[in-house]
């Protein structure tokens, strides 16, 4: 998403991306209302929604056998009230394709951050390993965007705080058969969360479970895992029969920490690679895409001038710090009540779901802080205008 601003501005981007593709499966699949507003202010959201996608303008959970409604975002003051659930190899691909219309941008493919390029205490640029060899990129700004276990960030020496996460996520494949559960549901079940993504033709589950115990999980056996599915699952119980072996079921390590400081003096960090969240609500994805907003709303003009300063990075962190550590500390509160002991706070649903079934009205604030979050960005108009340089490519949907 920056590449794509920083490129629509007439700027010279290179986009690095350590894989042969962007294939890879159980990303944050969630593009909420403030990811589509944006969107919208580009002009990009009516093709964006014409890859396949499913919609839910509201988030459920069942909560001892009555369906509750979580999130609700009817009332959000944007064009799109809901969550487009897209795989986020196709999300990253239109990105990439809309950003490949303009001269100044550049993507490769299969490098891998081997170093960082230093004079005098000021980040110059990266180096990058191809087939073809390393070879060295120098950039008057350098972003590394690549994830919570980002390279460029343990490069750049910056100090992480680790905020710590008491559970981990099995994420595995279920087909999807007509009757099936409405579209999208967030299942809490008596003992364990599960969650259903509605993927059209399979639902992605996951099986929420203590932090650090996949091995014991494993220990237990592969059929008593599909009896704990089948237990706490709203599909019928012989569909955890199609888990066939533990190469099935993939293991999402959770954890939220945050930079200390987000840059150095020629390199910032944004997204994941600034500050890991947990998977409630999904808010990671649009979280990164609102750093990126403020990132080239702050940065356009002073790459343009070739006069990029360390206040400028500072004020891109500022910026987006509060949103980050209010979105950290509301996570951190939604954990299954932590100050219990294990044993006892696993007897039911966190704290938060029941006094949203208690209190209904609560869904719609829900539905506001997932869906726009504490500080949502805004595309800076001289920022909107298209003025595409290049043939514009062919989309799937033609």
């Amino acid at each position: 998403m920056l590449a794509l601003l920083l490129a629509r501005a007439g700027l010279r981007v290179t986009l690095v991306e350590k894989h042969a593709d962007f294939l890879r499966d159980f990303r944050g699949d969630t593009i909420h209302p403030s990811t589509l507003e944006v969107m919208h202010e580009l002009g990009l959201a009516e093709a964006l929604l014409k890859l396949p996608h499913t919609r839910a303008p509201t988030l459920h959970a069942e909560i001892g056998g009555t369906d509750v409604t979580l999130a609700d975002f009817s009332r959000l003051p944007v064009r799109a009230r809901f969550i487009a659930f897209m795989p986020q190899w196709d999300f990253l691909g239109f990105l990439a394709r809309e950003a490949a219309r303009f001269p100044g941008f550049r993507l490769i493919m299969n490098a891998e951050v081997t170093g960082l390029i230093e004079e005098a205490g000021h980040i110059c640029g990266l180096v990058i390993r191809t087939p073809e060899g390393e070879t060295p990129i120098r950039a008057a700004l350098t972003v590394g965007a690549d994830g919570r276990g980002s390279r460029v960030r343990a490069l750049a020496g910056l100090e992480v705080t680790q905020f710590g996460s008491p559970s981990d996520v099995l994420w595995f494949k279920l087909s999807h058969r007509p009757g099936d559960p409405s579209p999208t549901m967030a299942h809490a079940g008596p003992r364990q969360g599960f969650v259903l993504i509605d993927r059209g033709d399979y639902w992605q589950c996951g099986y929420v479970v203590r932090k650090g115990s996949y091995a014991d999980v494993q220990a237990q056996g592969l059929d008593a895992f599909r009896a704990a599915v089948a237990a706490v699952s709203p599909l019928p119980a012989e569909r955890a029969g199609e888990i066939a072996s533990w190469d099935d079921i993939h293991l999402l390590s959770v954890r939220i920490d945050r930079l200390t400081r987000w840059w150095r003096p020629g390199l910032i960090c944004i997204g994941d690679a600034a500050h890991a969240m947990s998977p409630i609500g999904g808010v990671g994805v649009n979280l990164a895409i609102q750093d990126a907003v403020a990132a080239a709303n702050r940065l356009i003009a002073p790459l343009k001038a070739g006069r990029l300063a360390d206040a400028d990075l500072a004020a891109v962190e500022a910026r987006r710090r509060f949103p980050t550590w209010a979105t950290q500390k509301l996570q951190l509160m939604m954990r299954r009540n932590p100050s219990k002991p294990r044993s006892a706070s696993r007897s039911g649903p966190p704290g938060f779901l029941k006094a949203i079934a208690r209190w209904p009205v609560l869904a719609h604030l829900a539905g506001r802080l997932i869906g726009l979050g504490f500080r949502p960005e805004h595309v800076k108009p001289e920022h909107m205008r298209q003025e595409y340089l290049r043939p514009e490519p062919e989309r799937p949907d033609r």
